[in-house]
């Protein structure tokens, strides 16, 4: 795979890489802070697979647009889902994208590094799962689309939150909605650095360059071990996680009339 064939593929994230082998994801909408929805959800898992197979990347940094990382869209929010709006056949296809989704970035064989320029309310998982994780002093984390929502956190959340932040901490992350901002995040163990909006690029771009002066063979290996935890997690879970929330959600149908 080279970079023509994928560099435009996806219509929520531009795509550009240096001379040095350094690939930049930049997420957005329309040009904006990315609203997440339908397109996303679709098209970044065919995205990362693009770029696992490009062996021409040494080093991957994903960051967001603006002052959000990534966000709910205005108004009803995850609502026609948790009132069981979705027939069983969007569920298959919610299922079959939130597998890939976190599988195929896993799948990418080089270090990444997430700048996270902003808050991330929904599918945080994405920043936390690269393996350097710098924040500005505005980020904050929050899983607000799922049980706040009255859905399941089964998209990967279950798996990943309690992993980072111990099982008690990350259960209470789940259930409360709580926004965990950077300064505590990093006391936490899950960002590296907290920075000011200005400095953000500038320090993912610079370790992105000191990253990808090694050797790439090297680099690939460490990604791989560093990984197969993550990965060994996710497929014991993912999938189960993912179809106990489609479950939840038809049955909110009911649930909603009844109310």
């Amino acid at each position: 795979m080279q970079l023509a064939n994928y560099r435009t593929q996806c219509r929520c994230a531009d795509v550009q890489r240096d001379e040095a082998g350094v690939l930049s994801i930049r997420l957005h909408t329309n040009g904006g802070p990315l609203i997440w929805g339908a397109i996303p959800h679709a098209e970044l898992g065919e995205l990362f697979a693009a770029v696992a197979s490009d062996r021409d990347n040494r080093v991957v940094v994903l960051t967001g647009t603006g002052d959000a990382f990534l966000s709910l869209p205005p108004g009803d929010g995850p609502g026609a889902l948790a009132r069981g709006e979705y027939p069983a056949e969007i569920w298959d296809r919610i299922i079959r994208e939130g597998n890939r989704l976190l599988n195929q970035l896993l799948d990418i064989e080089v270090p990444m590094i997430a700048a996270v320029n902003g808050p991330a309310t929904v599918h945080s998982e994405l920043a936390v799962l690269c393996d350097i994780v710098l924040a500005t002093d505005a980020t904050f984390f929050q899983d607000a689309p799922h049980f706040p929502g009255g859905l399941v956190p089964g998209d990967g959340m279950q798996v990943i939150w309690p992993l980072l932040l111990g099982p008690n901490r990350g259960r209470y992350f789940l259930l409360t909605g709580q926004k965990l901002f950077a300064d505590e995040a990093k006391q936490l163990g899950v960002v590296g650095e907290v920075l000011t909006a200005d400095a953000l690029m500038p320090r993912a771009m610079a370790l992105a360059a000191e990253l990808a002066s090694r050797n790439p063979v090297l680099l690939r290996n460490t990604r791989h071990v560093l990984t197969r935890p993550l990965k060994r997690a996710l497929a014991h879970d993912l999938h189960t996680g993912l179809a106990l929330e489609a479950i939840a959600s038809l049955s909110g149908a009911t649930w909603f009339k009844k109310e």
